[in-house]
């Protein structure tokens, strides 16, 4: 073999070698390049994911306010309307209270009231011997009545009549615009036993509350329309 076709061959060789590495390198940069295009869309999708779940959270967030913020101004409103229940009440309870002073102001229909109300509170006491208070203005009425008030309690329950001490400290005064915000008395008494273990309130006011509280229910339901929890 002569140098012409050993440079021949040579050429051939470099030939073919460059070409297959140009082959690979283009094989190689094609298969970056997919490479990088799969990564960089794994990235994007990834982008994705978190700006959606962010998106969500937020989303959630502000739900989640917003159910708050209903739930507080659905009981404010709740409170504003028992508010407005109860001062509807309170009314209707203050202009009882203050119908309990005509009680007294009629002399015979308040004494005979003033014994019956002696007479049960002695049924409640059943005690030989009770102390009796009641306010200063109706201590003559009050002494008028016992001697009836005793026979009538003896009879009912059939014992002697009970020795009934009228106190000399007396209950609160009617109200009145001098002595608002003090403690008052409508009327009626309280008898307690000798010895002060034994408590009876009897007064229009004490019996004005208890009546208030048990009718409360229907009060309420005659007012508004329905029974109050």
């Amino acid at each position: 073999m002569n140098d012409a076709d050993v440079s021949k061959q040579i050429q051939q060789m470099v030939r073919f070698i460059r070409q297959e590495a140009e082959e690979k390198a283009n094989e190689i940069s094609v298969s970056a390049e997919e490479e990088f295009n799969i990564e960089k869309l794994q990235l994007v999708e990834a982008e994705k994911k978190k700006i959606r779940q962010e998106y969500e959270k937020k989303e959630k967030q502000v739900e989640i306010r917003k159910k708050i913020e209903y739930s507080m101004q659905l009981n404010a409103s709740r409170i504003k309307v028992l508010q407005a229940q109860d001062d509807v009440v309170n009314a209707m309870r203050e202009s009882a209270s203050k119908d309990l002073l005509n009680v007294s102001r009629d002399h015979s229909t308040y004494k005979k009231l003033l014994k019956d109300l002696i007479v049960q509170s002695l049924v409640r006491l059943k005690e030989p011997a009770v102390l009796l208070r009641c306010r200063k203005d109706d201590v003559h009425l009050v002494e008028s009545v016992l001697d009836s008030a005793k026979k009538e309690y003896a009879s009912k329950v059939n014992v002697h009549p009970p020795e009934i001490f009228v106190d000399s400290v007396h209950l609160p005064s009617a109200p009145s615009h001098h002595n608002a915000h003090s403690p008052f008395c409508s009327g009626g008494v309280v008898l307690a036993s000798r010895d002060g273990k034994i408590v009876f309130e009897n007064t229009l006011d004490a019996r004005l509350d208890v009546a208030f509280r048990k009718k409360l229910p229907e009060i309420r339901k005659w007012l508004f329309g329905q029974v109050a929890a």
